[in-house]
């Protein structure tokens, strides 16, 4: 019998303070919750626990695709990631698409976590989130 731990990986939700019509994402909609579903059952295939939580006392205000990398915040406590931005972890983004984004650095997360530098790691990769990178 295999007793292998399944890997938990948690994704928070900051709310948005929509700035600018340009970039908006609705994280509440159907879109995303069939996203997230379709992502956490990819991921429980692997071993990897997906969690979601939303964070509605503190709000992004979104100015740029920059600041809507900051809403999600991906922690993985097995590895010592704790509150990483997906710009953290991820650097620029190649598309600015952001469920390709999310999905990016939760399989970077989940499968190569010493990739991504410590949050005390002196260089700035995203943009002003208060996530100490």
């Amino acid at each position: 019998m295999n007793c292998k731990k399944t890997k938990q990986i948690r994704l928070t939700i900051l709310d948005q303070n929509y700035i600018r019509n340009d970039w908006n994402y609705d994280f509440d909609g159907p879109g995303f919750d069939g996203f997230f579903a379709a992502l956490s059952a990819d991921m429980q295939k692997m071993g990897i626990g997906l969690e979601l939580l939303r964070n509605r006392d503190v709000a992004i205000p979104i100015n740029s695709y920059a600041d809507l990398l900051n809403v999600v915040k991906i922690s993985s406590p097995d590895d010592g990631h704790n509150n990483h931005c997906i710009g953290h972890i991820i650097g620029k983004s190649p598309n600015l698409d952001i469920q390709e984004d999310i999905r990016l650095a939760v399989r970077r997360i989940a499968f190569a976590p010493e990739t991504v530098a410590p949050s005390n790691e002196f260089r700035k990769v995203c943009h002003n989130c208060g996530c100490g990178c």
